[in-house]
């Protein structure tokens, strides 16, 4: 046994074996995506956490980075570049809600990246005040009936399944009427219509519903249960959009720092020297605060923490690329095709210039940096909360535009 081996824990053990088995029996450069990341499900390797036979072994979420570092040092696919939404979103929700069927349905392809998923909760009424939602469902014997639109819904357009959030109790407080579906997003009265967007792409859509149909066994919990459904997906999102580890020095940062290298010597003025710095070291802190984090994760859902990494990345992505564009000078204005076309990607770029445009929405999806502070603030300094008028009213009795 060497030094390494003799450091591991018991639970680290059990995986670090299950993936060396894993990489032998299936070497991810020779194997095709789809094959190995359904390998690496049953083998309980995709979501450590999760319940055994859905792709977990029912393990502590942390000893997850020793699956990640090793799987993708080999040369394994991401499942995230995949399949965004649904692997840190929508999969984690439904391991938490989901009937067993749902589970076994849903997961695997889900994790392979065979089948795309998305979420609809913002709509053009709705979208920091996701409880004041419109939307309605109507119960119709074994089936709900749905109506509504929902916007801003990343990657819809390639969606095979959908996590649905309508209202469907209107005489309820508008926390409480909310009910949480699986929606088949092929469905011939389910209408996706691209957003173009301020980088020329249209990764985000609107989506109608008239009179879609869904079937009871399809909900995610019970009646009412939409608003706990919905918190799960969000602390999920949260965490998948601000908590990433990455090594020291890579991801956004390391964009910044090429850029400055790139730099002819007499424009590597001091002052821009010092703003590059001060940069790095926000990142160094934020990586170093999700480091801490991720230790202190217990099993379930993530808790409004992950509202900090999210709050500090995009504020900080924002101030990367906005010295990055400073630092290029003429060129950062160059961008090159606008053609609308709808990707098969989510928060990706190509450019430096596209980087600019696409970081610009960090501080708005996944929910506002206003929203994150009120949560912060609420929930984890304990700070009084805001007036809330509609508190007790049910949801018909409320003001809306």
């Amino acid at each position: 046994m060497t030094v390494i081996e003799s450091s591991l824990t018991t639970e680290e053990q059990q995986v670090d074996d299950l993936v060396t088995e894993l990489l032998e029996q299936f070497p991810p450069r020779v194997t095709d995506a789809v094959t190995f990341l359904g390998a690496q499900f049953d083998a309980g390797l995709a979501w450590v956490h999760f319940p055994v036979g859905h792709g977990g072994l029912g393990l502590n979420p942390k000893v997850q980075k020793l699956v990640n570092e090793r799987v993708f040092a080999a040369g394994a696919p991401h499942p995230v570049a995949r399949n965004p939404i649904g692997h840190g979103m929508c999969g984690p929700t439904v391991a938490v809600w989901g009937s067993e069927a749902q589970k076994k349905r849903y997961l695997r392809p889900l994790f392979t990246g065979e089948e795309i998923w998305c979420q609809l909760f913002s709509e053009p009424g709705a979208g920091s005040d996701f409880a004041g939602l419109s939307s309605r469902g109507v119960k119709d014997g074994d089936e709900w009936i749905c109506n509504g639109q929902k916007v801003w819904t990343t990657l819809a357009h390639l969606s095979r399944w959908g996590l649905l959030v309508v209202r469907t109790d209107t005489e309820a407080v508008k926390h409480a009427g909310l009910t949480a579906f699986v929606v088949d997003m092929h469905a011939p009265t389910v209408d996706v219509r691209p957003l173009r967007q301020m980088t020329g792409e249209a990764e985000f859509n609107e989506v109608y519903f008239t009179d879609t149909r869904i079937p009871n066994s399809e909900m995610l919990g019970g009646p009412g249960d939409g608003w706990r459904v919905a918190l799960t997906t969000l602390m999920n999102e949260r965490v998948s959009i601000g908590g990433a580890i990455p090594t020291k020095g890579s991801g956004t940062i390391r964009d910044l720092v090429k850029t400055w290298q790139a730099l002819p010597e007499d424009r590597k003025d001091p002052a821009s020297r010092d703003d590059v710095m001060k940069l790095w070291i926000r990142a160094e802190l934020l990586r170093l605060t999700n480091i801490r984090a991720n230790q202190m994760r217990k099993m379930g859902d993530p808790g409004p923490e992950g509202s900090i990494g999210k709050c500090a990345s995009a504020d900080l992505n924002k101030d990367i690329y906005a010295e990055v564009v400073n630092l290029m000078g003429a060129e950062g204005m160059l961008y090159g095709s606008y053609a609308m076309v709808q990707p098969d990607h989510a928060m990706g770029f190509d450019t430096l210039q596209k980087a600019f445009l696409r970081t610009r929405a960090n501080s708005i999806e996944g929910g506002t940096t206003e929203v994150m502070k009120n949560i912060l603030g609420e929930r984890v300094l304990g700070l009084p909360g805001d007036v809330r008028v509609d508190r007790d009213r049910p949801w018909s009795e409320v003001p809306r535009n």
